[in-house]
């Protein structure tokens, strides 16, 4: 199961239509192509999945998420916290 952390936008590439996105204080790429465009905007939250921004989401939901995220986190060891937060974007299986 692939679940989607809340991310939020920090920087915009209009030119290449991606998102600079921070997770976790993680930060990567996202690709704006499944939003309208202006849709999303710098301070945005939003949900991605493998690499696509699907959705934004308002900052009081992101952030009772991304608490309840960090529960889950302290639960997992070093390594599978790890993986967690740099692989979310790369489901495996891609039905989720």
């Amino acid at each position: 199961m692939c679940l989607s952390i809340p991310s939020k936008v920090k920087k915009i590439d209009k030119e290449r239509n991606i998102a600079i996105v921070e997770t976790f204080g993680v930060e990567r790429e996202a690709s704006l192509d499944l939003m309208a465009e202006d849709e999303v905007k710098v301070g945005d939250y939003v949900l991605l999945h493998i690499g696509f921004i699907m959705s934004k989401i308002d900052e009081k939901s992101a952030l009772e998420s991304i608490e309840t995220y960090k529960e889950i986190l302290e639960k997992m060891d070093k390594e599978e916290r790890q993986k967690t937060i740099l692989e979310d974007d790369n489901c495996p299986n891609r039905d989720c």
